[in-house]
């Protein structure tokens, strides 16, 4: 068996946490031969939720975890870390604007990129989940000098996994037949679910799916998921969230399909489709042996180049609005 490898989850007791700790414990995460220890950071007021959450782990008698650290202390949690979940924000609540969210946020993400940069190993793998997740995990990267940009992923994946659902329920067959389905742009109402590369049990998309329904419903719908799961269940996404994080974090450390691709926020240092530098940007990526490279040679018709500016524009907004965390 493999040596273990240490994995941090923030807000290892929340909602998220609690459904993602089981993933990676059961080794859908890592793989069945990958042990883990699992590092997990809890503000005070919720470590003795958290220690229930052990417990359960401890009486599901999963026989990859070689051992689990509590603290709540990010310097403890990110020690060694070789895969980072930054899991625990402060979630939107009413009346707040993004802008609200993201100065709320900041602090922490502050924070933690110190302690990324102090403790954790210098592959450090760190997928930012809490939101707003492209200028979190900006704030994370910039507070963490010592660490090269292309540790930090902002998650989404989850955005990629809702077109999913949404065109095998709307064509037939299963969102594991998708392919080649791309999220551009910022975990936002303004992203760009791009399907014109996607297909479905090898046929193409767009020779199954009606274009009006493509460009209209089928975008509203992704990019608005997340506020109609709250809208019906009083609560924002927790396990879809989760199972999303286990397929960023596979893809990132075993590599993605063969003839596949798949979305990550990533750091834009301007190379690529002409995205602004400097910015957490979802772009389509390769993964093989842990190294990630943008897709190149994609068309860009009219209405995604329009899409893609507007959201580039949202996140240069948001990246000012944090300019004194950065």
């Amino acid at each position: 068996m493999k040596q273990p490898i240490r994995v941090a989850v923030t807000g290892a007791a929340g909602n998220i946490g609690y459904a993602l700790l089981f993933r990676i414990a059961s080794g859908d995460c890592f793989g069945k031969d990958q042990p883990v220890i699992l590092q997990l950071l809890e503000i005070p007021p919720g470590m003795k939720a958290l220690e229930g959450v052990v417990m359960e782990l401890f009486d599901a008698a999963f026989s990859l975890v070689h051992g689990i650290e509590i603290t709540d202390d990010a310097n403890v949690a990110f020690k060694d870390a070789d895969a980072v979940f930054l899991v625990g924000s402060r979630p939107r609540g009413p009346g707040m604007l993004r802008s609200d969210l993201i100065a709320a946020n900041g602090p922490i993400f502050v924070a933690q990129g110190q302690a990324l940069d102090a403790v954790a190993s210098r592959s450090v793998k760190v997928l930012v989940v809490g939101n707003p997740c492209n200028t979190n995990c900006l704030i994370a990267l910039k507070n963490a000098p010592g660490l090269d940009p292309t540790c930090f992923h902002a998650m989404t994946r989850l955005d990629e996994n809702r077109a999913k659902a949404q065109l095998a329920n709307k064509i037939g067959g299963l969102p594991g037949d998708v392919r080649r389905m791309s999220i551009w742009g910022n975990h936002s109402p303004t992203m760009v679910p791009d399907y014109r590369q996607a297909t479905i049990g090898g046929k193409a998309v767009t020779d199954l799916a009606d274009a009006a329904w493509l460009d209209g419903d089928f975008r509203k719908v992704v990019s608005t998921r997340g506020k109609a799961i709250v809208d019906a269940r009083g609560a924002s996404s927790a396990a879809s969230a989760a199972s999303a994080a286990v397929d960023h974090m596979r893809s990132w450390f075993q590599g993605t399909d063969a003839g596949d691709y798949n979305s990550a926020g990533i750091y834009s240092d301007g190379s690529h489709y002409d995205v602004p530098a400097g910015i957490i940007f979802s772009m389509p990526v390769e993964i093989a042996d842990g190294s990630v490279s943008v897709v190149t040679g994609l068309e860009i018709d009219a209405a995604r180049r329009e899409g893609i500016d507007a959201s580039a524009a949202e996140l240069l907004g948001e990246r000012e609005t944090v300019a004194a965390l950065l």
